[in-house]
């Protein structure tokens, strides 16, 4: 079967009645765990995105302090797995201003806690390509932001 296209959908969406249209949105939120957080996402922290940004750090921060640092293979895993979160979370937002702020502080995270990055490949792949994915997003925002950014990119 295959999917309807997002017009469609939207169309669809618009002429259901509200009771109706609620009984939809639970019904996907049932059937996985990203929908049901996106949509909490949507409904609780959508008009406060500081405070969102602000939690998202603080799970980064647990995440850290659970790090393995023994062998390289599980920082890189780990890390992988701290940084899938990470985007997941800023897909939610669809805020360029989250995304910079986010992997800036997971750059920052990595940094403190003494990750010899150039040791292997695998990690300097990671590392540089958040910083190609903060670059790009910097180069969105408005002239000042930009200078802001970058000069914390360059920190790193």
């Amino acid at each position: 079967m295959k999917p309807a296209s997002i017009s469609e959908l939207k169309k669809e969406l618009q002429a259901l009645p509200p009771a109706r249209l609620m009984e939809v949105c639970l019904r996907l939120a049932k059937f996985k765990n990203d929908n049901k957080e996106l949509l909490s996402y949507l409904l609780f922290e959508e008009g406060d995105l500081q405070g969102y940004i602000a939690a998202v750090k603080l799970e980064m921060d647990e995440a850290f302090a659970a790090q393995p640092k023994t062998n390289l293979y599980y920082v890189k895993k780990y890390l992988r797995k701290i940084l899938r979160g990470v985007s997941k979370q800023i897909k939610y937002t669809g805020s360029k201003v989250a995304e910079i702020e986010l992997l800036l502080y997971f750059l920052l995270k990595i940094k403190k806690a003494g990750i010899k990055v150039g040791e292997s490949p695998a990690l300097t792949t990671i590392y540089l390509g958040q910083i190609k994915k903060i670059k790009k997003a910097i180069e969105s925002q408005h002239e000042d932001l930009q200078y802001e950014y970058t000069k914390e990119l360059e920190k790193l």
